[in-house]
């Protein structure tokens, strides 16, 4: 009887992965490359469990912990791969249901070739072997890469529909984020590969604008313009990836300091925060939850802004607006709702702003609230006037 139940419960989670049932809404969490690289540990990955918890971001609603890139030992004899045992001395199982005791959940690093982008071993020809190997571990994320592996988009296709089909047939259900970082443009086709998530940018730099995009050049502007078009392809159990929250790191990162890109101001991380609610994207926060600043927390744990990425109606922002340093941004949301963000890109002006809710469809006079003041602005309003500081989005919430 045992078995039989057993068996039903797996056909339950498979059927459940299959028709689209992870990632509903956009993962939160926290990963661990921007800010320490490879220089991780077991006690390091408890401790920012521990963090997440104390400092109420689990409360806001983050619950993913994923470790990134250099976690790998080496393969035994017989294939399977196990953590660095430096590193991990207790193991991964270990950890995971360290993890799991304080309510949140733990993700994994891997690579669809031989070596990962920092040279640690990958999972090519050990897909399924890898997949039962963190299912075993109690994972329930992979953010998988792409470094070392065939240009052509097919290629990629194949070798991440060859793990989202491991990951399927462990039982376990597994966020699978595909980490191809847009050439190969995935959103066209990493969801019908098995993905939920899938990286639309190079690596995010602790940056507002690094003046120029490629491989180690890409800060918060960049990364918003490479998915202006984007939005056709987001939504429940789908999204459009822009890389981690660099909120709070301060130029402090050992990845995200690349070639001058030396942090934001506070400022700044507010409006990456406002920007990739609108737009979708998983809230992976990357600084050290141990030692954030009052101000950074703040932005993070910001429910009413969370809320807006969390919107179950799943549909991500456009831009409506658009003329020099002034965009506005707006997506519907649930019961009638709308967010709308006023963006001012200027480096030094504060910019007069307004939109007549007309523009949106909307007939009825509105409730605006602004949702960094936590306060209600206007009631009964058939538009709305702000000034802008720059680089900072006004974001704003519209109901009836």
């Amino acid at each position: 009887m045992k078995k039989i139940i057993a068996l039903i419960l797996v056909f339950f989670v498979f059927f459940s992965c299959e028709n689209g049932q992870l990632a509903q809404t956009p993962p939160m969490g926290w990963m661990n490359w921007n800010m320490f690289g490879g220089n991780i540990n077991g006690q390091l990955i408890r401790e920012m469990a521990d963090a997440m918890v104390a400092k109420g971001m689990k409360e806001a609603g983050y619950e993913y912990i994923i470790i990134d890139d250099l976690w790998q030992g080496q393969r035994d004899e017989n294939g399977v791969l196990h953590p660095d045992p430096e590193k991990f001395p207790k193991g991964m199982k270990d950890l995971a249901d360290y993890v799991h005791s304080k309510g949140l959940k733990l993700g994994i690093y891997s690579d669809a070739a031989e070596y990962t982008c920092a040279g640690a071993v990958g999972s090519i020809r050990y897909e399924e072997m890898d997949a039962r190997t963190f299912a075993e571990w109690g994972m329930d994320y992979l953010k998988y890469d792409y470094c070392g592996a065939p240009e052509h988009r097919d290629s990629a296709f194949v070798r991440y529909k060859k793990m989202a089909d491991a990951l399927k047939q462990t039982g376990r259900p597994m966020v699978f984020a595909i980490c191809e970082w847009g050439p190969r443009k995935p959103w066209e086709w990493a969801a019908d590969a098995g993905g939920q998530l899938w990286r639309t940018t190079w690596d995010i730099r602790d940056t507002w604008d690094h003046g120029k995009y490629d491989g180690g050049h890409n800060g918060i502007i960049n990364c918003l313009d490479r998915n202006v078009d984007l939005w056709k392809y987001s939504g429940p159990g789908k999204w459009n990836d822009m890389d981690m929250l660099v909120v709070g790191l301060y130029g402090t990162g050992e990845s995200s300091s690349h070639d001058g890109a030396n942090g934001c101001t506070d400022m700044e991380y507010q409006s990456q925060m406002s920007l990739w609610s609108m737009l979708n994207s998983p809230l992976i926060t990357s600084c050290d939850l141990r030692n954030i600043s009052q101000k950074s927390l703040a932005i993070l744990t910001n429910k009413e802004v969370i809320a807006i990425n969390q919107d179950k109606l799943g549909k991500q922002a456009q831009r409506i607006f658009k003329e020099n340093d002034h965009e506005i941004w707006a997506r519907e949301l649930e019961k009638g709702a709308w967010a709308v963000g006023f963006l001012n890109r200027n480096d030094n002006e504060t910019l007069k702003m307004s939109l007549e809710f007309s523009k949106l469809g909307l007939e009825s006079k509105m409730t605006v609230r602004d949702l960094w003041k936590h306060e209600n602005v206007g009631e009964n309003l058939d538009s709305y006037s702000c000034e802008v500081r720059p680089h900072e989005v006004v974001l704003i919430k519209l109901s009836n």
